[in-house]
């Protein structure tokens, strides 16, 4: 799935979060959460750079993208072509989250929760593609 994709998914479910839990916020703080909730959404996916090195032996994937950047958004399909890893990534991304999640759990509850929401949006849209391409 495209990083445009879970931008936009993140974006709604962060809003409807935050309309149901971050009620009496200022609006800037309701704002960066939000920003956060999208941010979390894309950046979760640069776990596949570190699964990509597990797999491979070297960092190619990762070098070519901070080289290519336009390339790296624009052509995702093309930046681990030959690195298969849909189970790997999904419980990467499991892990990921909820390591996060427990981490900002004593700090911000709020943060902990959007973040938790977030994940599971991601993870559903990533299952969702994925048995679209089954089919």
């Amino acid at each position: 799935m495209h990083s445009s994709d879970h931008a936009r998914i993140g974006a709604v479910v962060s809003a409807l979060a935050l309309g149901l839990l971050a009620r009496g916020r200022s609006l800037p703080g309701t704002l960066a959460l939000w920003a956060y909730g999208v941010l979390f959404s894309v950046f979760v996916d640069l776990d596949h750079f570190a699964i990509a090195r597990l797999k491979t032996g070297d960092w190619k994937h990762l070098r070519r993208a901070v080289t290519h950047p336009i390339w790296a958004f624009t052509s995702q399909e093309e930046v681990f072509p030959d690195v298969g890893m849909t189970l790997e990534r999904l419980a990467s991304h499991v892990v990921v989250g909820t390591v996060l999640t427990v981490a900002l759990r004593p700090f911000s509850r709020l943060l902990s929760t959007l973040t938790a929401i977030t994940l599971v949006a991601h993870l559903l849209a990533d299952l969702v593609h994925e048995g679209r391409k089954l089919r």
